[in-house]
């Protein structure tokens, strides 16, 4: 819906996104490896009660600048229907 719009992600907004990702993972305090296994863990549970758009999920571990040791997991995840049970 948002695609028609307000179109597709151009190239340099793609890229963006990318070095956006690159800079956290530099700045976080999980693994690459956790993190991907943190989504694909995510990815069953949310699946079983909505569609979602698998390749659109983002998952980000913010840590704190005051504290290290703190942190915020913020997980984006565009849904395409609920699964009525």
């Amino acid at each position: 819906m948002f695609e028609k719009l307000f179109g597709k992600k151009k190239s340099k907004e793609v890229a963006k996104d990318r070095l956006k990702m690159v800079l956290i993972h530099d700045r976080r305090l999980i693994s690459a490896t956790t993190l991907n296994e943190m989504k694909d863990d995510l990815i069953k549970v949310i699946s079983k009660y909505l569609k979602i758009d698998r390749q659109e999920i983002n998952i980000q571990f913010d840590v704190e600048t005051e504290n290290r040791n703190k942190g915020a997991l913020i997980v984006n995840v565009p849904v395409k229907e609920v699964i009525r049970k």
